[in-house]
């Protein structure tokens, strides 16, 4: 029995290990992002897609937050990971009328 206890919580353990892993995706589209606001872990990526048919610039200038991608071309991806708890205010430079907020936890 307490072999079975023990194996069932190393796999858990691994489980919630990958789930920490996980990255989302962000969508960019239309002139906007596929969400306004996602809440993510310390240390976790986002994936920012331009799935749109014209080119975007992502950007954050929130404390602890800052990066610029440049011009994104479309159907171009790229991970962006998030080191300091906060909050990060995301735009498009190109598009200002895109926005978004990352909550980044402990």
């Amino acid at each position: 029995m307490i072999k079975h206890a023990l194996a069932a919580g190393l796999v858990l353990g691994a489980l919630g290990g990958a789930a920490l892993a996980a990255k989302e995706t962000i969508g960019q589209k239309g002139r906007r992002f596929s969400a306004d606001h996602v809440t993510i872990r310390k240390g976790e990526a986002l994936t920012f897609l331009n799935d749109d048919n014209v080119p975007h610039n992502v950007i954050s200038t929130s404390r602890g937050s800052e990066f610029d991608l440049g011009s994104q071309r479309p159907g171009t991806a790229t991970d962006v990971r998030f080191t300091s708890a906060g909050e990060a205010e995301v735009i498009c430079a190109i598009h200002p009328r895109m926005k978004m907020l990352v909550t980044i936890v402990e």
